[in-house]
């Protein structure tokens, strides 16, 4: 383990919630903190398939998470060859299905999936992105606002695997990254006609597939601007939300040049630190890092906290809540540390099998729900320990993280949609 120390003025907090976004909404992949938790009621840790609230068959495989808002749940999907939106009410019945052009089948057979950017709504419109490159935004009736595909504007994302990143919202933009083996950039795109407001290039030489991005923007503030934060090619960097300005960058997370690192966990942050995951836990390779949020300019001198190299994560995100991060290690270990100081407040352990597991972790109600590939969804009590309190076989695999909202839990295996409460 290697620790690195630093003094820095100034405080800068995560993006506070929208007015408009209650207790029930989940409107996006990591939640409406952009942390992958909530507070609040409670939450079920025991169930089975025949035991769910409802559950609806699914037309397609797909890693997306649904996103929740009021009384409408919103999933994208592949339906005979095509990426598709579908929108069900609370109970589980269909409101509307939208089409949008032909899907752009996945590269890895088990694991991937034509549909696994996660939708994003602010509740007046709902933003979709596939690997095909078709990318839209419909009214929350199911009409077509706009759409575009980004692989004809600017010709294929060139990834080894399955495209991953999802959109998210600032102000009156929709903010993509797409970060590959070509040209890269991060780029706002204007809610309610899609054209371009401002693109920002990111382009690092960096070794092989470590510049292969399937991380998702994270939504902060500045001092007094709204800006997100990147994590590609070995770099962190994070840009004004109104006109895409690079406003700091953190690098030496990878000084051995190792190859093969893609970027497919995104990080979190908890307070004023951003918490980094770095390499490859499958290949115990994982390490994390910390960077003091803020600044200007090239801050690897200054803003680097610390870093560890005894754990790390592959491709499930970290979660923060109540000031404590939590990770999911690629078989199951799980640790909650001090986001301040790297240090592990305690390590567990899930119990372990052959699969691993791809979908990323969220916490509700002080309960972490953590989704096996091979469909057991764990439940268990943390905080200041670890409880685990319920193993949960769905009978189906599962890529996607679970949807916490109003006490309940939505679950997206390969061919249902799942209510648990």
């Amino acid at each position: 383990m290697k620790t690195t120390h630093c003094l820095v003025a100034g405080g800068f907090l995560l993006l506070t919630l929208s007015l408009n976004v209650f207790a029930e909404d989940w409107p996006s992949w990591r939640g409406p903190s952009h942390q992958g938790s909530r507070a609040g009621k409670s939450y079920p840790t025991k169930w089975t398939p025949d035991s769910v609230r409802w559950k609806v068959a699914l037309p397609g495989k797909g890693a997306s998470c649904p996103v929740v808002w009021k009384n409408r749940i919103l999933v994208t999907t592949p339906e005979a060859g095509v990426d598709t939106v579908i929108a069900f009410d609370l109970y589980g019945k269909q409101i509307w299905k939208r089409t949008l052009g032909a899907e752009r089948a996945a590269k890895h057979k088990k694991l991937g999936t034509s549909s696994n950017a996660s939708p994003v709504t602010d509740g007046r419109g709902v933003y979709v992105y596939f690997k095909s490159g078709n990318f839209a935004a419909l009214e929350m009736d199911g009409t077509v606002r706009w759409q575009r595909n980004l692989s004809k504007d600017f010709g294929p994302q060139e990834l080894y695997w399955d495209q991953g990143s999802s959109p998210v919202l600032l102000g009156e933009l929709v903010i993509l990254p797409r970060l590959h083996g070509g040209d890269s950039w991060v780029a706002g795109f204007d809610k309610v006609t899609g054209k371009i407001r401002w693109k920002t290039q990111r382009n690092y030489e960096v070794p092989p597939e470590n510049d292969n991005g399937y991380t998702t923007p994270i939504p902060l503030r500045h001092g007094d601007r709204d800006a997100l934060l990147v994590w590609c090619s070995d770099h962190v960097t994070t840009y004004a939300a109104d006109d895409g300005t690079l406003l700091w960058s953190c690098g030496g997370f990878n000084p051995k040049g190792n190859k093969l690192w893609p970027p497919i966990a995104t990080p979190v942050v908890s307070g004023d630190v951003a918490v980094i995951p770095v390499g490859r836990d499958d290949r115990k390779q994982g390490q994390v890092h910390a960077v003091k949020l803020g600044g200007k300019g090239d801050v690897t001198k200054s803003h680097r906290l610390w870093e560890r190299d005894d754990f790390g994560v592959f491709v499930a995100s970290p979660i923060a809540y109540e000031g404590r991060v939590y990770l999911l290690r690629n078989k199951g270990g799980v640790v909650c540390l001090d986001p301040a100081t790297g240090k592990p407040f305690w390590e567990a352990a899930l119990p372990r099998a052959a699969d691993a597991y791809y979908a990323s972790p969220v916490i509700a109600g002080g309960i972490l729900y953590a989704a096996r590939e091979d469909g057991v969804v764990f439940s268990a009590r943390v905080g200041e320990h670890f409880e685990l309190l319920g193993e949960n076989a769905m009978g189906e695999q599962i890529l996607a993280s679970p949807v916490p909202f109003d006490g309940q839990l939505l679950i997206r295996s390969e061919s249902h949609l799942f209510c648990v409460k």
